[in-house]
């Protein structure tokens, strides 16, 4: 097993999750299509078009889906944009807006402070807001806050798509027996609605919990033909791969070349890393 195949593999129920990464994807589930629009083609990777399309007398919602797109676009010039992002928070006038506190989540939840993202959605006030409060709680070990967070999306409407979506990702932070409900969730998913990435890595990551790697890799080559880019399905194919005896290196490959700030891809690198310096102190 090569260094980069020992770190992918020992990360496999860590790094499982498309269905964990960008809470939005959610909106294309439960079609809520409001000023979040531009958010959409953010997170399916078109943030250029978004950059474009929205100019300086836009709304303070749009202006903040446009800076997630510079952010997720441009990640050598990140701190530009997070200083931005601070300033506008700063601002009285606006920095209690809905939609600029939840982009405020979701980067700060990117770069790990996570307690500079709860300061900003903590306060709840839409069930998006909610549903990222799962997301970092989970992301912070607290299943216990996730839990809490959960209970009050289910006070406010329990079959609303959010609340059911962020009741799978707790599921599958719990694990066990809970790996199966969160399954049948991402099921109801599909029979639901159109078939996305979102609900393919989903039901991926619960069979691959579950040891269902060859039904997990039917599952994500689907999800691929949708998106041969998108990261979390390829990375999640390099876990399978590695679970199933295959060569990873193909999709490790494409994700080290298109998303290289990717979680698995720095592991990979670490590792390798750490393995060479191994190599050369016993030469």
């Amino acid at each position: 097993m090569t260094p980069s195949s020992a770190i992918a593999s020992s990360t496999a129920l860590t790094s499982l999750s498309a269905a964990t990464k960008y809470p939005l994807f959610s909106f294309l589930l439960s079609k809520q299509f409001t000023n979040s629009n531009c958010t959409f083609f953010v997170l399916f990777l078109k943030s250029q078009l978004v950059i474009n399309e929205i100019d300086d007398s836009a709304a303070t919602p749009l202006q903040a889906v446009k800076l997630l797109a510079l952010y997720l676009s441009n990640p050598h010039d990140k701190e530009s944009t997070i200083s931005s992002l601070k300033e506008w928070l700063a601002d009285p006038a606006i920095g209690n807006n809905a939609i600029l506190r939840l982009i405020a989540g979701i980067v700060f939840m990117h770069e790990e402070d996570y307690n500079e993202a709860l300061k900003h959605t903590n306060a709840g006030g839409t069930m998006e807001l909610h549903a990222l409060n799962v997301q970092i709680f989970i992301k912070m070990h607290r299943s216990d806050y996730a839990e809490r967070q959960l209970r009050v999306m289910q006070q406010i409407d329990e079959d609303h798509t959010l609340t059911q979506l962020a009741n799978a990702w707790l599921n599958l932070a719990m694990g066990g027996s809970k790996i199966q409900e969160a399954y049948l969730i991402f099921q109801d998913f599909s029979e639901k609605y159109t078939m996305t990435g979102l609900i393919l890595n989903g039901k991926a990551v619960c069979c691959m919990h579950m040891g269902n790697f060859d039904e997990a890799e039917t599952l994500l080559l689907e999800a691929l033909n949708k998106d041969a880019k998108d990261p979390e399905t390829l990375a999640n194919l390099v876990v399978c791969s590695l679970h199933l005896g295959k060569s990873s290196s193909r999709y490790l490959s494409q994700l080290k070349l298109t998303h290289p700030e990717h979680i698995l891809v720095k592991r990979a690198s670490s590792a390798e890393d750490s393995f060479e310096r191994a190599l050369q102190s016993v030469a």
